[in-house]
């Protein structure tokens, strides 16, 4: 991908009328962005000093009245209009007694402006307003780093795969968070302020449908390289390559297995260090019960002898990567499904010893793709293999870390809960719930004593699911078959 500068500057004639049709942002989290309707801001030629090194379209790519999604290049603003827009910003900010008071205000203007999109947004309002509130200053604060910009838009852009952007969205919600600004702002809200705001999300909002439409492609990739790489029939199973849909397979089975296998525990009731074949070590996942070399024919079994070639057997977290990748893959265009395999992985990773380094993840991943996709592969296939791993390994980085101290904070707070304040907190669970919930009503008829034991049990799970992931996930996903119709 290229990687173009843009210099913009502030025209002194009239902007001209609004042009591409932009699809709008309906998402439900932060980076959300809207279209300008302000005086251009042209692009120049690039910048001397930038390495790039290839002149650029001299128009505007990037204005306060079009939104662009025809590119996604580097947005590189004029230096004032950098410093006016993110005062302007800064100072919205300050004028809100809190960060939440801030967040809610913006969210809000884009809410409540638009009535159709609102079921759109289903994570609570609180928290949502805060993942809005900071995705927007991201923006903001990145618009004098134009690559850190063109980073952030990129992922907030695969964040909302799943989800239908277009202009007139786009637009509503740049009037809606532009208009908020001006008018807490009143003069102190320069003309060039807002019309960096404008440019800018204008920008975003223009990478989103970019990034939405042109990396379709990349979507299908995926999807066509999985099934071979796994020996998986997508037409006969009549999803037409959708990898949000491939069929189910028994890769996370299989790799249980392979994990059992580089521990030294086989199917049977081995000894922890004794291999099915009697010998020990990572080697072992690779050969069969009669000690010949097994012929790798599908991703995890592929994956298991280039760990062990390449000297990553002994790294068992890669086993825990391995569990989960059949789902990242196949859910990779959902972005809230992603979002759960990830955390769920990263409370996985918490418990594994010793370093994690997720690019040896990625070097083993390719080189078994490679090896199971000869005929198809080309640079098309390794952009898209490294763009999904790019965007997992983000993910989890975001979460790295800190499964342990939340632990310890809701093992804490748990303990803290004690007679009147644990009355107080079953009774406030479903107040809440009922509240964001209506209709939930209907479905509790149960006795207090019934609420009450449910109410525990979900605070139960939630310090459980620290302890021990997969135990909670397989308690769950039980539990919602159960309760089916």
């Amino acid at each position: 991908e290229a990687d173009p500068v843009l210099e913009g500057e502030l025209p002194e004639e009239e902007p001209q009328e609004e042009g591409s049709e932009f699809s709008g942002y309906t998402q439900d989290a932060a980076g959300d962005v809207d279209q300008g309707s302000a005086p251009c801001l042209d692009t120049e030629r690039e910048d001397p000093d930038d390495g790039v090194g290839r002149s650029l379209v001299e128009s505007g790519l990037y204005n306060a009245d079009v939104v662009n999604d025809q590119v996604f290049e580097e947005l590189r603003l004029h230096p004032e209009v950098v410093r006016e827009t993110q005062n302007a910003w800064h100072a919205f900010l300050n004028l809100a007694e809190s960060p939440e008071a801030s967040a809610e205000a913006l969210f809000a203007s884009v809410y409540d402006a638009a009535p159709t999109m609102q079921a759109l947004f289903k994570t609570p309002r609180a928290v949502l307003a805060m993942k809005f509130m900071r995705g927007v200053n991201a923006i903001m604060c990145s618009l004098n780093d134009p690559k850190t910009l063109k980073l952030t838009t990129e992922a907030l852009g695969f964040q909302h795969l799943d989800f239908e952007v277009t202009i007139p969205r786009v637009c509503l919600f740049r009037d809606s968070i532009v208009e908020l600004i001006v008018s807490e702002l009143g003069n102190q809200c320069a003309e060039v302020a807002w019309q960096g705001l404008k440019t800018a999300l204008n920008y975003v909002g223009g990478a989103l449908i970019f990034v939405r439409v042109h990396y379709a492609s990349r979507l299908r990739i995926l999807a066509s390289s999985w099934a071979i790489a796994n020996k998986l029939d997508l037409a006969d199973d009549g999803r037409d390559g959708d990898i949000e849909c491939a069929p189910e397979t028994s890769i996370g089975a299989a790799t249980h297995d392979a994990k059992r296998q580089v521990l030294g525990v086989s199917n049977g009731d081995k000894k922890l260090g004794e291999s099915a074949g009697g010998s020990s070590g990572p080697s072992n996942a690779v050969r069969n019960r009669g000690g010949g070399l097994e012929i790798p024919t599908t991703f995890p079994q592929m994956f298991r002898f280039n760990a062990a070639v390449m000297g990553f057997g002994e790294s068992l977290w890669m086993y825990e990567v391995l569990d989960s990748f059949d789902m990242i893959v196949r859910n990779v265009s959902n972005s809230h499904r992603l979002q759960e395999e990830c955390d769920i992985l990263a409370l996985r990773l918490s418990k594994c010893l010793g370093p994690i380094d997720l690019a040896e993840f990625k070097a083993v991943m390719l080189a078994a793709l490679r090896s199971l996709v000869p005929k198809g592969w080309d640079s098309e296939h390794e952009v898209a293999w490294t763009w999904l791993w790019r965007n997992v390994e983000r993910l989890l980085g975001e979460q790295m870390g800190k499964p342990a101290r939340q632990e310890k904070a809701l093992t804490r707070l748990f303990a803290d809960l004690e007679g009147m304040d644990k009355t107080t907190f079953r009774q406030q669970v479903y107040i809440k719930f009922f509240e964001l919930a209506p209709p939930g009503q209907d479905y509790f008829k149960q006795s207090t004593t019934r609420l009450h034991f449910v109410a525990d049990k979900v605070a139960s799970l939630t310090l459980e699911m620290y302890r021990d992931p997969d135990l909670v996930v397989d308690e769950l996903s039980a539990c919602g078959l159960r309760h089916v119709g």
